[in-house]
């Protein structure tokens, strides 16, 4: 028996559901480190201050980081990689000297509050399985030994896989083959007065559920009032894939006996760029999930099941992380690139305040240095054209013609449409030939629009006056939301 159930189970999880309430929901970010030309620490750091971000997991407990977070505040997760699962879950001597190295030399500088051992392990590596739970003990009591055991709790993420039918969520059950491990994984969290991690991903429920959901419904849109989505057996309507996978996760729990464990979300995201068999992996999706799961998140309410208890969120991830195997896609669900600049509009608070890239002062929407030149005359021949970016300051003559070549006018071009419009739903795309930025282009007396010096109307005679102007309109860059006809409730009860 844990020394904390001197309080007696119950007492510990209405203190724990209490705290949730509290302290309220967050949204937090993931930080992977398999990227080329890797920011330093300190410019991570930078990036999260600059961003209002206040909570982080990381994969590792990565010494450069941890060092660089002293003294923000911000809540830091600590991550046993799963390679090192093995060799703690056989030593209480090898978790007692991880605890020392990795979390107790850092705190109380560095606000570590959380440790999560290893990510998935039982569907990733299931020969682990044995050792997974003995592990998190042989942590806990060395946090314990240190008297940080209230401070940092233990607990282990896993994947949506553990559950096969989530939908409808009052149905789900854990897979049966992991049901002696995962009553003690939820033994222990209950003892400790931990909370159960997940990664869910509604992008891979929808990519994998044959058509069976809409895509409005994994991204958050809004369904018709006649086509709601909503479990038989309860009648609880879900608005969003998010909250059923939470809910199933809830309902799986109980199904073992367990309740009054809090989930928090360790990983959600939707990948931005994919390969051509991965059409759903664009930047337009993933800025309309995580913004919506941000909204989502920060309303401070549970799934259906759980109203009371938020569910608090890490979207994944700060960066894309180029050197991970697999497809495409995989590589592509970062929300900023290594320069700082956002990948597209986001915004990580209750607020209006726009991460990276918004129609107010200070960002500019650019062409990237890179793209490829018949492409960003596309691009530019639809802004100027179909886009109705006002061009007029990029013909000759005019304050934005010099320096007279393709990138520079592309640039005016782009920045002047995604200002005008992004409050209608453009993004600073243009067939990923653009890339946002808070460097501003203005020079002279070429003024961009979201500069200090410009105003909101523009400076010159509007686009009408002049028209194209020898370029060629293509409709194939035009960004429009696609319509979605949504199935009928008792469709989407039968599983994905």
């Amino acid at each position: 028996m844990m020394p904390e159930q001197w309080l007696g189970g119950s007492m510990v999880f209405l203190l724990l559901v209490m705290f949730f309430n509290a302290s309220g929901a967050f949204v937090g970010i993931n930080i992977g480190t398999a990227v080329t030309d890797l920011p330093s620490a300190a410019d991570v750091v930078a990036m999260l201050k600059a961003n209002q971000i206040t909570h982080v997991r990381l994969y590792d407990a990565d010494g450069h980081m941890l060092n660089a977070l002293a003294g923000t505040g911000v809540e830091v997760m600590v991550g046993v990689t799963n390679e090192e699962v093995l060799g703690i879950g056989e030593s209480p001597s090898a978790a007692a000297a991880w605890v020392n190295k990795n979390v107790a030399s850092y705190l109380p500088e560095t606000n570590i509050t959380a440790i999560a051992v290893g990510s998935e392990v039982l569907t990733s590596i299931p020969n682990a399985a044995p050792v997974l739970v003995r592990a998190m003990n042989y942590l806990h009591h060395a946090l314990l030994a240190s008297n940080l055991n209230f401070q940092v709790k233990v607990s282990s993420p896993q994947s949506m896989d553990m559950i096969p039918r989530p939908f409808p969520p009052s149905t789900a059950t854990f897979n049966s083959t992991w049901n002696s491990t995962m009553y003690q994984f939820l033994q222990f969290l209950k003892n400790t007065g931990s909370f159960y991690m997940l990664n869910a991903y509604p992008y891979y429920g929808y990519t994998r559920g044959n058509g069976i959901f809409p895509i409005d419904y994994a991204l958050f849109r809004p369904l018709s009032l006649t086509k709601q989505i909503v479990d038989p057996n309860t009648l609880f309507q879900y608005p969003s894939m998010f909250e059923s996978m939470v809910d199933a996760t809830y309902y799986s729990m109980g199904a073992l006996n367990f309740s009054g464990i809090p989930i928090i979300v360790t990983e959600s995201g939707w990948p931005w760029f994919g390969g051509a068999n991965e059409p759903d992996a664009t930047a337009d999706n993933a800025q309309t999930y995580n913004n919506n799961l941000i909204r989502r998140v920060l309303n401070d309410l549970g799934p259906p099941s759980q109203p009371t208890i938020p569910i608090r969120t890490y979207v994944y991830e700060l960066f894309n992380e180029d050197k991970r195997p697999g497809s495409i896609s995989e590589k592509n669900w970062g929300l900023f690139f290594t320069n700082g600049t956002s990948v597209y509009p986001l915004s990580f608070g209750t607020s209006d305040r726009v991460v990276g890239n918004s129609s107010g002062v200070g960002v500019f929407c650019v062409a990237k240095p890179d793209a490829d030149s018949s492409l960003l005359q596309s691009g530019l021949n639809w802004a100027c054209g179909e886009g109705q970016a006002n061009c007029s300051a990029i013909q000759e003559g005019q304050p934005c013609y010099e320096p007279n070549n393709l990138q520079s006018h592309a640039s005016y071009a782009y920045n002047d449409y995604f200002h005008k419009m992004q409050s209608a739903g453009a993004t600073c795309d243009f067939g990923r030939t653009a890339i946002t930025t808070t460097v501003d282009p203005s020079h002279s007396s070429c003024v961009f629009m979201g500069s200090s010096g410009s105003n909101t109307s523009g400076l010159f005679t509007p686009p009408s006056a002049f028209g194209p102007t020898g370029l060629m309109g293509s409709s194939s860059m035009l960004q429009v939301p696609r319509i979605v006809f949504l199935i009928p409730a008792i469709l989407a009860i039968i599983g994905f």
